[in-house]
């Protein structure tokens, strides 16, 4: 019985260092590391399908480290924190079933077009000043950037934070700090009830999941720790170069299995 599981996980110790980068990414930009995690295992030989159920599983570990860390640092407003982590479960519960009905090419295809999107529309607010996140922002705004967060979590695999902060600093008006905090800790929920779901139906394959984001989750939780030393236009270019990179790449990949398909 060892020795089998030894020979499962030998030929997963070369992800662990990309892992790490999804952990770092994760505690710096307030996203799940799904941006990372999907692509190598599509690369690992999963379908798309299992690749993105994988990749959500992986986001809660990854997640958790850095929310913890925010936690502890009395950073996140909670009825704020509440409310957008509790609009992205519900969101998410619902779309973990929707997305088992679309073929692979689509649920890359629909990656593709949400990072370009957020690519084009990623810029920092002029100047929110930071006292702002002392504040409690809008209910409203922030449940309904729960429920985006949560369908791209449910349907798509990614952990909806590449969604959230942009939506966050451009309409709701909070300092991108701020926004990252509330990010992860929503993405961390909504995640972790999506991968219920994907575990559930055999979806998500759980050895390499919990792997991937047991790992990642100690870089998250360092990075979440320095958030605050990076500054808002470092972050933003940081956001705006993930979602390019990722928009060409679920593209290909997209358009790839489209032809396969087709021929």
């Amino acid at each position: 019985m060892g020795t089998d599981w030894m020979a499962e996980l030998v030929p997963l110790l070369p992800m662990l260092p990309l892992g790490l980068l999804a952990g770092l990414l994760s505690g710096l930009l307030g996203i799940g590391g799904g941006l990372i995690f999907s692509p190598i295992l599509l690369m690992a030989g999963l379908s798309p399908h299992q690749a993105l159920a994988t990749s959500t599983l992986a986001i809660v570990p990854t997640t958790m480290g850095a929310s913890w860390s925010h936690v502890r640092s009395g950073t996140l407003p909670g009825k704020a924190t509440v409310v957008i982590a509790t609009a992205a479960c519900l969101a998410a519960g619902l779309f973990s079933r929707i997305g088992s009905g679309l073929q692979g090419w689509t649920l890359l295809g629909l990656q593709a077009l949400m990072y370009l999107i957020l690519c084009l529309t990623i810029a920092p607010r002029e100047d929110a000043d930071e006292r702002r996140g002392t504040q409690e922002p809008s209910w409203l705004a922030l449940a309904l950037v729960g429920l985006v967060a949560g369908v791209a979590s449910g349907l798509l695999g990614v952990g909806g934070g590449l969604v959230m902060v942009p939506l966050m600093v451009r309409c709701v008006g909070l300092p991108i700090h701020l926004a990252i905090r509330l990010s992860t800790l929503a993405v961390l929920a909504s995640a972790s009830v999506a991968a219920t779901g994907f575990v559930a139906d055999g979806r998500a394959q759980t050895t390499l999941g919990l792997l991937l984001g047991g790992t990642a989750a100690i870089s998250s939780r360092w990075a979440a720790a320095r958030l605050q030393r990076v500054s808002a236009d470092q972050l933003t270019g940081l956001l705006r170069l993930v979602t390019l990179l990722l928009a060409l790449d679920s593209g290909r990949r997209a358009l790839g299995l489209a032809l396969h398909l087709h021929a």
